[in-house]
């Protein structure tokens, strides 16, 4: 004889249906914890890294590291991106990017100078960038994520040398400059003598945040079916 009285087949699907999303919520959080885990790793592998060769990994660079690059070439006057609302330090600001020209290269490379405060409330004085023959070094890794795109992009309405945006569409900035860009952006070694701030440990929830989040979704699994059992258990 069991000892639950018979379920409706309200209930049964709703515990199922709740069931099936905790735990696939728990699953979701689990994996974006090793995907940061991943992260993590490639950024403390690329630390330590020696210099590649552009040519070999320009247009088709490696998914399971962030190769670091020497290049020599220019800034392309006359065009400054700037990433807004980005913190750092508990500060407000933005991350200021531009075009770079590799000597010998017809594309050109989405620089990331760094991260500069916001003046009261403002966007901030911009040092000016180097002219002739510059030397950059850092990281080539992909351009930020961009999440949901709600309301498009102000970039591509705007005119003069300094232009803001919301995310970083390589696509959108190449038609605005006119010329193609590679598929990723460098990230610039930092720099004592600079006034941009270029910690590029990322700034995101760390990876056991997400394991306790996946935890706390399976408690809820767990405890759906053990609410169910209790409304239907029998009494004597």
């Amino acid at each position: 004889m069991t000892f639950l009285r018979r379920p409706t087949w309200f209930a049964v699907a709703l515990t199922v249906v709740g069931v099936l999303v905790f735990v696939r919520l728990g699953v979701w959080q689990l994996d974006r914890a090793g995907e940061k885990d991943e992260l993590l790793r490639r950024f403390a592998a690329s630390a330590a890294a020696g210099v590649e060769d552009f040519g070999m990994i320009a247009e088709t660079p490696p998914v399971d590291r962030y190769p670091r690059l020497d290049l020599r070439g220019t800034f392309v006057p006359g065009h400054v991106y700037l990433l807004d609302d980005q913190t750092h330090a508990g500060q407000v600001g933005v991350h200021a990017y531009a075009p770079f020209a590799p000597d010998g290269k017809s594309r050109w490379l989405l620089v990331d100078l760094g991260f500069l405060p916001k003046e009261r409330g403002a966007n901030p004085r911009l040092p000016p960038l180097p002219t002739g023959e510059t030397r950059v070094r850092g990281l080539y890794v992909p351009p930020p994520g961009v999440g949901i795109r709600m309301g498009g992009n102000p970039l591509p309405a705007q005119q003069g040398a300094e232009k803001s945006m919301v995310y970083v569409d390589l696509g959108e900035i190449g038609v605005d400059l006119a010329r193609s860009l590679y598929p990723r952006v460098l990230l610039l070694d930092p720099d004592p003598a600079t006034l941009y701030a270029r910690d590029w440990t990322p700034g995101f929830m760390p990876p056991a945040r997400h394991r306790a989040y996946a935890f706390q979704w399976f408690t809820f699994a767990f405890a759906a079916l053990v609410i169910f059992v209790l409304l239907h258990r029998k009494r004597r």
